[in-house]
């Protein structure tokens, strides 16, 4: 079966986890959070840590707990350095001859999505991102946000396949009938969730995402 639409996660799915793109957001959540809530850093990486595992993201629980805006947030921990990611011709070569739909479904905002996806070289690929905003600020894993990413776009989920680096993200996607691909670096990806041992909602595992669309568009 070919897909019609192709959703992709952005961090640490189109660039590698091993890359240091991501601990810099880490560390600027855990200064913002300091300097807002008036608290040591120890205090704050422990309080986005709870937030992040309660809430779905650290950005969640410091809207409902503190009511900070979230676009003050998104805009300081996004001012980071994408020069240490490196474009990946051969992802941009299997994303150029996928047959239908790319779009990004991201926890993060718009605007980082564009700097990262400028950055690599592959944003001339995707037609659309779904992004922390568009769900209104309710992030992955919560089942109202894909339902709201699959009414916007119009998808068919049958008829859909979607990546993740983050194994707990593609339950909801399964149970609406979308493939599932969990794009696994070794020991940078993460199975979290009621039951990390239970990964019968996975299609797919790779750790070659250019591979695995070279493949499935090889036989479509």
């Amino acid at each position: 079966m070919s897909f019609k639409d192709w959703l992709f996660d952005l961090d640490n799915t189109l660039y590698p986890a091993s890359s240091s793109l991501f601990p810099q957001i880490h560390e600027r959540m855990g200064t913002f959070i300091a300097g807002a809530l008036k608290v040591d850093l120890s205090t704050a990486h422990e309080l986005q840590r709870n937030y992040y595992r309660t809430y779905g993201t650290t950005l969640r629980g410091l809207m409902l707990e503190h009511e900070l805006p979230p676009d003050d947030f998104l805009a300081f921990v996004h001012e980071i350095d994408v020069t240490v990611l490196h474009p990946n011709p051969r992802l941009d070569a299997a994303l150029a001859k996928i047959p239908g739909r790319r779009l990004v479904f991201t926890n993060g905002s718009a605007r980082h999505a564009e700097n990262v996806l400028n950055h690599l070289g592959l944003a001339r690929h995707f037609d659309a991102i779904f992004d922390i905003k568009a769900a209104d600020y309710i992030p992955k894993p919560a089942a109202e946000t894909y339902h709201r990413m699959v009414e916007t776009f119009a998808i068919d989920p049958r008829q859909a396949v979607m990546f993740e680096d983050l194994a707990h993200n593609l339950v909801v996607p399964a149970e609406l009938g979308m493939t599932t691909v969990w794009v696994r670096e070794e020991g940078h990806s993460f199975a979290e969730g009621p039951d990390p041992h239970d990964l019968s909602y996975i299609d797919h595992t790779t750790d070659d995402l250019a591979g695995w669309i070279e493949d499935r568009v090889s036989k479509a």
